[in-house]
């Protein structure tokens, strides 16, 4: 090493910054997750470098016996698939509860939908979490804060309230985990999506069992989307 030049030394010396090349996100996804104008409260964008892209909404091939227009909650494998004609569906991430017994199952319908919608926990919640719920056992104003974000479905059945909800959330970047109190959470501009798809009355049909879930293994490929 002693005979070499000075300029070798530093060339042996140098280190060099790795560059990191940040992910390519298509625009039509861009646009899709972008920020949602002409609402009364705002409705951030979503930063989907931080978001799994199986999460992100997209039609898919699904194979059911249930009829188009039909939602299909699957909570084990964290989708929620609004069903379509000719064996396809849309599909969206969710979060679903972090306690299973807190989860419905079963056959219900929507018997209701709200745009920024009221909050109140339930009794059960309360007595869980007295300290983090009992502030809000008067409810809370739908807006930027509240916990079922700009839309909410409200799941009935045999007439009356489940108190089972299809909302949005504060929390987007907990899509595909179990985090919530029982109900289902879209990331903020999926449930809008949704929201206008979907009339009351409409059928919903909550998965909460691995054994049960039906899904095609096609299914979980992205497809076509919109």
């Amino acid at each position: 090493m002693i005979g070499l030049s000075a300029a070798a030394l530093a060339a042996c010396s140098s280190t060099r910054t790795p560059v990191v090349q940040e992910p390519m996100i298509d625009p039509y996804y861009q646009r899709m997750y972008g920020e949602v104008i002409g609402e009364p409260h705002r409705v951030a964008a979503m930063d989907l470098r931080r978001v799994d892209p199986k999460w992100w909404r997209q039609e898919v091939p699904y194979s059911t016996t249930e009829r188009a227009g039909t939602l299909v909650v699957d909570t084990p494998q964290r989708f929620l698939y609004l069903v379509l004609e000719g064996g396809r569906a849309l599909r969206y991430g969710i979060g679903v509860g972090k306690d299973e017994s807190l989860v419905f199952r079963g056959t219900a319908s929507i018997g209701r939908k709200a745009e920024w919608p009221r909050w109140t926990p339930t009794k059960s919640m309360i007595a869980r979490e007295p300290e983090r719920y009992g502030p809000y056992a008067g409810g809370m104003a739908g807006g930027e804060i509240n916990p079922l974000g700009p839309r909410a479905l409200y799941l009935y059945k045999n007439g009356n309230d489940t108190l089972f909800r299809i909302h949005g959330t504060t929390e987007p970047y907990t899509i595909g985990t179990s985090v919530s109190s029982g109900c289902i959470r879209l990331m903020n501009q999926d449930i809008i999506d949704l929201y206008a798809r979907v009339p009351v009355g409409a059928k919903v049909v909550v998965i909460n069992s691995p054994m049960v879930a039906s899904i095609s293994p096609a299914a979980l490929a992205p497809a076509a989307t919109f």
